[in-house]
């Protein structure tokens, strides 16, 4: 595979100088990623790549979408840490990868919420649990978060209870805070989570996302923040209220985006990733999220195959790409880099690294940030 393989001069920036320019990195780490890929460092240094992006925090390390995940992966030097937002009954945005909140926080041990387990229908997914839209915010600062899957990240379980769920306006101030001490920005990367869904509840959260970016400073072009989600006219909307960088995220390519589904439009992510539909997608957003399996296949076996021409159609529409999710863990890695048979012992994931890194891919999010620097290290260092 040497799609995209090997950066022209002038091809691209991060997101474009125009886009990303004077947010940054430190000057030395910045600049040397930079002319590493044959990209003039410019007078503002920029994003490195392949980008490290922590996904929900260090949530390989600690329970997800916690300030002690995200403080975790900003220590190791991750890139940009990701939140995920759902709003609660008054309109609060708060860190969680879902609203149905039964697997990662203590709801379950609260009998003065057990009346409020009930079954929903999210997405056209039948949930029972507890959810974030049926508690005010008091109510949710009263439980504590926990570790998602006990089963393979054991370890994790002793940081249970031990952080609450954060608001994303928590979010912001923690950045700013560790931004003045660091003395450079800390990289945010946002996901609106089932923006339909909560629009027809009267919780939309395109709104008050965009407020909460103008308050603090992260609405421009140029702000150390990206926006994403599943659903592409969500990313339309955030385009008319900020000028935020936005990544259109693409689950497998069967799928069919939950808001396409409402409004009868019958494209599906293969149609999304084909020329075209990358060309629409360029009309308003800056990157795409494409699942790794779009951009190296597995065959029946589960062994990674050849690479798609994804990269290289992306990046001829001017597109970035940060795939997800790469993680440590056996049970996660494509089985020609598992080693062992427990699922969740670590396998050759520096190999698996490399063959992702080698597809020209921009970024990639991952659980354990730390492991993912090193290896994008050696990836920068074996180009030189």
């Amino acid at each position: 595979m040497t799609q995209g393989a090997h950066t022209s001069p002038g091809r691209r920036t991060v997101l474009g100088a125009a886009v990303l320019g004077s947010a940054a990195l430190s000057a030395g780490a910045g600049a040397t990623a930079a002319q590493a890929h044959g990209r003039p460092a410019g007078a503002h240094p920029r994003l490195p790549v392949p980008t490290v992006i922590a996904h929900r925090g260090a949530s390989g390390h600690r329970p997800e979408h916690t300030l002690g995940s995200y403080q975790l992966a900003l220590d190791m030097g991750a890139d940009v840490i990701e939140q995920d937002l759902v709003p609660t009954k008054d309109g609060h945005l708060v860190c969680r990868h879902e609203n149905d909140i039964t697997g990662t926080t203590d709801v379950a041990d609260h009998p003065e919420f057990a009346s409020r387990r009930t079954t929903k229908t999210v997405d056209g997914t039948a949930l029972t649990g507890w959810f974030t839209e049926d508690f005010t915010l008091a109510e949710l600062k009263t439980l504590r978060a926990k570790e998602r899957i006990p089963g393979t990240r054991q370890e994790n379980t002793v940081y249970d209870g031990r952080w609450a769920i954060p608001t994303f306006e928590e979010v912001l101030r923690w950045a700013e805070k560790e931004g003045r001490r660091r003395g450079r920005p800390v990289w945010l990367y946002v996901e609106t989570k089932h923006p339909t869904y909560f629009r027809k509840l009267g919780l939309p959260l395109e709104e008050p996302l965009a407020k909460l970016l103008r308050r603090y400073g992260r609405h421009g072009a140029d702000s150390p923040t990206f926006l994403q989600s599943f659903e592409p006219t969500s990313m339309r909307r955030m385009a008319k209220l900020v000028s935020t960088p936005r990544v259109v995220l693409l689950w497998t390519a069967d799928d069919r985006p939950w808001d396409f589904r409402e409004t009868g439009d019958p494209r599906t992510v293969a149609d999304l990733i084909t020329p075209a539909g990358l060309r629409w997608i360029a009309s308003f957003a800056q990157g795409i999220g494409p699942l790794l399996d779009l951009v190296v296949p597995k065959d029946k076996d589960g062994r990674l195959g050849e690479p798609t021409t994804l990269v290289r159609d992306a990046h001829a529409k001017g597109l970035v790409l940060h795939p997800y999710t790469l993680r440590n863990e056996n049970g996660f890695l494509p089985a020609d880099f598992r080693r062992g048979t427990d699922p969740a012992a670590y396998g050759d994931v520096f190999g698996a690294y490399r063959a992702y890194f080698a597809t020209g891919i921009d970024g990639i999010f991952t659980d354990q940030p730390d492991t993912g620097l090193l290896a994008a290290a050696d990836f920068r260092a074996a180009r030189r």
